[in-house]
């Protein structure tokens, strides 16, 4: 039998076996293993708190080991800018702060425009950048040729941003693993927890499937689950998954040393001397029964960003369809059924990717392609995460939602997660990160799509 460890090659896996029994209670505990879980854990740690991880897989099996790598603060949503500067600050500092090596390094990132209209909306996304005095700036034609005397085709100029890097997803959050762990911080594997329990209306403890654990917080890093694991507590969590497709190379020597982004094409150095390939702005967006639930609220998502999400129609839309929305604390449930999401990656996305690639930067022409991969990547309906508590129930806070911003902004929002937690100033405002925000903008879409429809069918008659 294949362990399902090993199935995702490129992460290398520290194997734990499950404590008996496990710790009866704790100051707070993390529901989820990535990189928000990991990094919150480990900052909650060294502020003297007892701290407990607990994941259904193997920490970081899912996206935070499957992303891009990129640490970037260019191109970020006005909101996410403040978080995507302090996460900065916190990379920088994340190799001596574990003892551990990963993978980061300031790199610069670019963005090459095609055209005038890429041109347009880098400058109007400037405006935001100075607020913040980002060093981000705009090349013109001849910058560009001189950054990349090779580069093949009509390009207008790039968006650059010289204080931007890359980590290596499959070392990063191991790392900070083994970090919390040297600080006496606990991490389950294998270990789904099932239920949040309350007393007087307030977090009292978890119920793990090997069994209960007492404490006065819960953080909720559960990435593409949240939803799932939200209904059962009543929450509506607004939340759709769509598949990314990533591919590395092996070593190769004369690409460009930073990360590099065109319309249909991205690539970065990685710390083995190799490349990650994707194709820009191509993922792929499932036909669920979610889809339908939240059409309203995703709807102008999909308007606006058509280009960019490719529907399917699979056997997915029954495997959810048939997957329990609520449970009892002594059920087995989907998170036990399906320890890791493991999405086939799109051949045809890869491979349209890398000839692009190719086509640009003709360095990529004896590039040999060792693995590719899917990712499930947990998407809000204004592609912001929520890192908000739950006002109805004391104790709990939920961190998700990143939408494919995750592993560069995750130290920042590990530290507001724990900042929020222990009652201390935050490193950023938490304000645009509100769960509210959601409610409110689900009645506005709701209304608005309509309105619309009312319109249209008015003036049919």
């Amino acid at each position: 039998m294949t362990d399902r460890r090993t199935e995702f090659s490129s992460v290398p896996h520290e194997i734990n076996q499950t404590p008996r029994p496990i710790p009866a209670k704790a100051d707070v505990v993390v529901v989820g293993g990535g990189i928000i879980g990991i990094a919150t854990a480990l900052f909650l740690t060294r502020r003297g708190l007892s701290v407990v991880v607990c994941e259904k897989g193997h920490v970081a099996c899912e996206q935070s080991s499957r992303n891009w790598g990129w640490v970037r603060k260019m191109g970020r949503d006005p909101a996410e800018i403040p978080l995507s500067v302090a996460s900065a600050k916190l990379w920088a500092g994340m190799n001596a702060l574990t003892s551990i090596e990963t993978g980061y390094r300031k790199t610069g990132i670019y963005y090459l425009c095609k055209d005038k209209k890429d041109i347009q909306k880098y400058e109007e996304w400037l405006s935001f950048a100075k607020d913040h005095n980002l060093d981000s700036s705009l090349l013109t034609q001849g910058g560009l040729r001189e950054r990349f005397p090779t580069l093949k085709g009509h390009w207008e100029g790039a968006l650059f941003t010289a204080s931007d890097g890359r980590a290596e997803p499959s070392m990063a959050t191991q790392a900070m693993a083994t970090s919390l762990r040297t600080n006496g911080g606990q991490i389950i594997e294998d270990c789904a927890v099932r239920c949040i329990e309350t007393a007087a209306g307030s977090v009292h403890s978890v119920v793990t499937e090997h069994g209960e654990i007492r404490c006065r917080s819960v953080v909720l890093a559960t990435g593409a689950w949240t939803r799932l694991f939200c209904g059962n507590l009543g929450i509506d969590f607004p939340q759709l998954k769509v598949i990314g497709s990533v591919m590395r190379t092996g070593r190769l020597e004369g690409p460009p040393e930073c990360a590099v982004a065109g319309r249909d094409f991205a690539f970065r150095k990685r710390f083995d001397g190799g490349y990650t390939i994707a194709q820009k702005n191509a993922n792929i967006a499932q036909i669920v029964p979610d889809s339908f639930r939240l059409l309203f609220q995703f709807l102008p998502a999909f308007r606006s960003e058509g280009n960019e999400i490719r529907l399917r129609f699979s056997k997915q839309f029954f495997r959810e369809m048939n997957t329990p929305m609520t449970w009892r604390p002594d059920q087995v449930t989907p998170f036990e059924v399906t320890r890791v999401l493991n999405p086939k990656a799109s051949e045809k996305i890869l491979s349209e990717g890398l000839s692009n690639l190719r086509k640009a930067f003709p360095e990529f022409a004896n590039a040999k392609v060792e693995e590719s991969w899917g990712c499930a990547i947990d998407v809000t309906p204004d592609a912001v995460p929520v890192i908000d508590t739950v006002d109805e129930t004391p104790g709990l806070l939920i961190a998700s939602g990143f939408s494919g911003h995750g592993f560069g902004i995750g130290p920042g929002a590990a530290h507001l997660v724990a900042d929020i937690v222990t009652g201390q100033r935050p490193i950023v405002s938490s304000e645009p990160f509100k769960l509210a925000r959601l409610s409110k903008l689900a009645k506005s879409r709701e209304k608005q799509a309509r309105g619309h429809s009312s319109s249209s069918t008015s003036g049919s008659h």
